[in-house]
């Protein structure tokens, strides 16, 4: 059994910029209908999920390829504590890591808007030395070493 965790920040007026410029576009394809109606339009909250989203691809490992925004949503709890929902390709992908209890925690302080997230993966240990070994070759072929 291994951690999944993935961490992510981003500047505040950067979402807030996207949002000037195209905001429906935008909302569309980042959040789900229901973190709009949540969010109402607070660029903190919507900066914070963009970065837990962004947490939550690092956790199952993929980084944003083949998953889709709107596949993780964060939404809170009764008492606010948020709690991530995964659907599509992102639940797909956490069923096939056997990752499980994904939690997040999301913070804000001026212009910038961090989350975490942690959660457990059934996956097998990664052997390090084999997978340093494999790199090793690979940025050799690639003549970088």
């Amino acid at each position: 059994m291994e951690m999944a965790v993935g961490v992510d920040v981003i500047v505040i007026s950067r979402v807030r910029r996207v949002l000037e410029r195209h905001p429906r576009r935008f909302l569309e394809r980042v959040y789900t209908r229901e973190e709009v109606a949540f969010c109402r339009g607070r660029v903190h909250e919507l900066a914070a999920r963009f970065a837990a989203k962004e947490a939550v691809m690092k956790a199952l490992g993929t980084g944003a390829r083949g998953l889709a925004w709107r596949e993780i949503e964060v939404l809170p709890d009764r008492r606010g504590k948020p709690l991530v929902y995964l659907h599509g390709a992102a639940q797909r992908r956490a069923e096939a890591i056997g990752a499980r209890g994904l939690d997040v925690s999301l913070t804000h302080e001026g212009d910038l808007a961090i989350a975490v997230v942690v959660g457990m993966a059934d996956r097998a240990p990664l052997d390090r030395g084999e997978h340093r070994a494999r790199l090793i070759e690979w940025l050799k072929g690639q003549g970088r070493l």
